[in-house]
């Protein structure tokens, strides 16, 4: 009852993929079901992340992967990219979290905003593994409005910052080698890559959660670090939307993703129902359990088609960051649904360890929130069809 059967294409998307497309679709699938689904359940309940798994994602090529191969990466398309994000969260949320920030989060804005010498540094690094980034930008007050930030970076006059504040909720903070800051400046928001061994820079691992278990969630503190500008000054980024474009690319895999973890727990609904008997048949056989089950795949599949089209779209660089919106909002939604109704199929059963549907449920509350809330992309959306900024004074 593990989800590890084949994709659920109830309309042959899998057709409309290239080659390579489904070479990584194999090639993520066979890592999951080997490397992640055995054992996620326990790192979850320990509170623990699977370290171990980073150098051999990197040596799959899942960091930064759509990313140019002279600095190691494996420069697939943005479609490729997606079904990485679907078939690594399909084992879980923290997984594919983990990829996520690393390469969405902080490659991409070295890649973007960064110097040669930045890229040619830290990028081959986090491409093989061998160094862990994390994204600083939102604060314990300050989470949907990354505008009003309070962590502050002043210029020494000799070639130095010095950075104060706090960031929240920052995924792979306590296990980072770097983490990209972002601070507010007299001249705008800029970003600064802090080192983990960077005088006055420390972090808190934030436990006791009872979503994202197997993640790594911190608190990262400033206080009075001095960072040298040429080495860690992002130079390109010089206003609030370098770190929103990222938060952008993120929000793609992230639509991509919470349809993988769906897909987990259809499947294995759809196992435990043609397995389970009650009142001398499978409930496979009931007509309320078909509905659930056609219910679920109809929307896991809407999803598939949504994601794919935003891909493509994104691939030849015709989508914007609403459609994005819609495709998170939807597919996080989605999948928090399926999850909950695969629960009800599985009976007292589906609340146990040894199936990950209660695993799943709980990852998707945070996921629902972070990268954007439900409710800001609703605003997302009606500002992109009506034209009006309803967010804004």
């Amino acid at each position: 009852m593990s989800g590890t059967v084949d994709f659920t294409d109830y309309m042959h998307l899998r057709d409309l993929l290239s080659d390579e497309e489904k070479l990584v679709q194999q090639t993520a699938r066979e890592f999951v079901n080997a490397e992640v689904i055995p054992f996620i359940d326990d790192y979850a309940q320990k509170e623990e992340f699977p370290l171990h798994l980073v150098k051999k994602m990197g040596g799959l090529g899942f960091l930064g992967p759509n990313l140019p191969e002279e600095y190691g990466c494996a420069e697939l398309s943005n479609v490729a990219y997606g079904i990485l994000m679907y078939e690594l969260e399909r084992g879980d949320s923290a997984i594919r979290s983990f990829a996520s920030v690393q390469g969405s989060l902080v490659m991409y804005p070295i890649f973007t905003y960064g110097s040669d010498d930045q890229k040619q540094y830290w990028l081959p690094k986090m491409a093989a593994g061998d160094a862990i980034g994390c994204f600083g930008l939102t604060e314990p007050d300050f989470g949907s409005n990354p505008s009003g930030m309070r962590t502050k970076a002043v210029a020494n006059g000799d070639g130095t910052w010095t950075l104060n504040g706090a960031k929240m909720w920052i995924t792979n903070g306590s296990i980072a080698d770097v983490a990209i800051v972002w601070a507010s400046t007299e001249n705008g928001i800029r970003g600064f890559l802090v080192e983990k061994d960077s005088p006055g820079f420390s972090t808190v691992r934030m436990k006791g959660k009872w979503s994202l278990r197997a993640s790594v969630t911190s608190e990262l503190v400033l206080d009075n670090v001095i960072v040298d500008e040429k080495k860690c000054m992002l130079p390109k980024a010089k206003s609030l939307k370098a770190p929103l474009s990222c938060l952008t690319q993120a929000r793609y895999g992230i639509a991509w993703g919470a349809l993988g973890a769906a897909d987990n727990c259809y499947q294995t609904a759809l196992e435990y129902a043609l397995q389970r008997v009650q009142f001398d048949k499978k409930i496979a056989s009931f007509q309320l359990q078909q509905k659930k089950l056609a219910d679920m795949v109809t929307e896991l599949t809407k999803g598939q088609l949504l994601v794919l089209q935003l891909g493509r779209l994104k691939d030849k660089g015709t989508y914007t960051p609403a459609q994005v919106s819609m495709a998170k909002r939807n597919n996080v939604k989605v999948a928090m649904d399926i999850a909950k109704t695969a629960r009800t199929i599985l009976g007292a059963n589906g609340i146990m360890g040894e199936y990950p549907i209660m695993r799943h449920s709980a990852n998707l509350e945070s996921v629902y929130t972070y990268e954007g809330t439900h409710d800001m992309h609703t605003l997302i959306i009606g500002e992109a069809v009506t034209g009006i900024p309803a967010y804004r004074s």
